[in-house]
């Protein structure tokens, strides 16, 4: 009788793999009538290490085993010595090594793309698992301007309708590495063109001067954008040109003004506005609540289409957990309820 028929009756299941070894011999029990003789086959991958493997992995693409030691929190020479024990493992050699890097030879190259893959298949496996124990729990990481000015005063708004969701907010200026943190979403400024990413739109940035009411009743109001020769100009100093764009929309008789005050980000220029220091542009969507109390003012309602805008962004063919559609729903709906002044939009009769 053949080795499947013997198993298949007491319910073993076989399961294949593409590379196996055969770690121990049937076995092959006789007992008495009352019991059936029956075999043991077990069976294991062959596999190298992990820990070799997320090495390998790195070194490759940082092209440095100091480089992929730092990612790691380990030496250069413990990443060296695991590319050296599989290498061994493997028979071939992966690196070819120069004083100041090491570059991936043809097997190491062919190598690389099926455990990219490999690690890749890991990672989605692991998030998809930790999201359904942290359905409940969303984390975010948002620009520091747009946390304090627009998401937190609607955070309200969010737990009445969740209040079962848990928001994890922090702040941050730049792009994010979703492989490498454990945020969940982020909100992005830019123009919507990011690789291995899921982008979702949420509200274009146009640009409007604002100023101190104090401001229009000194020596020189601001009744055409030409008064403003005669005032400190407030600039985002990595965004200069948006100075330039707008008197020039403007018809503005002057291109440089007698004085201008340069500042690290929208946040700060808004905030020297805000204390008299001079005219800064700003998002109406972002400043709204200074608008409406009357502690900021439009001088002239000409906005500037900075051809930007807002983004919901989460990682590439993520699952969405319970809270992270949750909150992709809401802030989107947010979005779309306000005008470009942050002022929430009637509804028609």
């Amino acid at each position: 009788m053949g080795l499947f028929s013997l198993v298949a009756p007491l319910n073993f299941y076989v399961i294949y793999a593409t590379e196996i070894v055969v770690l121990g011999k049937a076995i092959l029990s006789k007992h008495n009538d009352e019991k059936t003789s029956w075999y043991v086959v077990t069976l294991m991958r062959r596999l190298p290490p992990l820990n070799a493997l997320r090495m390998f992995e790195a070194s490759a693409r940082k092209g440095s085993f100091v480089a992929a030691g730092d990612e790691l929190a380990v030496t250069a020479s413990a990443v060296s010595h695991q590319i050296r024990t599989l290498e061994e493992y493997l028979g071939v050699s992966l690196f070819s090594r120069s004083k100041r890097k090491v570059e991936l030879t043809p097997p190491g190259e062919q190598y690389l793309v099926s455990v990219r893959h490999a690690l890749d298949e890991i990672e989605m496996a692991t998030h998809r698992l930790s999201a359904s124990k942290e359905s409940n729990v969303v984390r975010i990481s948002v620009a520091p301007n747009f946390l304090i000015r627009w998401l937190m005063p609607r955070i309200s708004r969010f737990r009445e309708i969740y209040p079962d969701i848990e928001l994890q907010i922090s702040a941050s200026l730049g792009l994010l590495d979703f492989n490498e943190t454990n945020t969940d979403m982020a909100v992005y400024y830019g123009n919507g063109e990011w690789d291995d990413i899921e982008v979702y739109f949420l509200q274009r940035v146009r640009l409007v001067p604002v100023c101190s009411p104090k401001l229009l009743e000194g020596d020189y109001p601001l009744l055409v954008p030409s008064d403003l020769r005669y005032h400190t100009l407030i600039y985002v100093s990595t965004r200069k040109w948006e100075w330039d764009s707008w008197l020039q929309l403007a018809e503005a008789e002057f291109v440089t003004p007698q004085n201008s005050l340069q500042l690290s980000s929208g946040q700060l220029t808004t905030a020297a506005a805000q204390e008299n220091l001079g005219v800064a542009l700003a998002d109406p969507t972002l400043t709204s609540r200074e608008i409406s109390s009357g502690n900021l003012v439009v001088p002239f309602d000409i906005p500037l289409d900075t051809r930007k805008a807002f983004y919901l962004v989460y990682q590439k063919y993520r699952p969405l957990t319970s809270g992270m559609k949750a909150f992709k729903e809401w802030i989107i709906s947010e979005m779309q309820a306000t005008d470009a002044y942050g002022v929430e939009k009637k509804e028609s009769p």
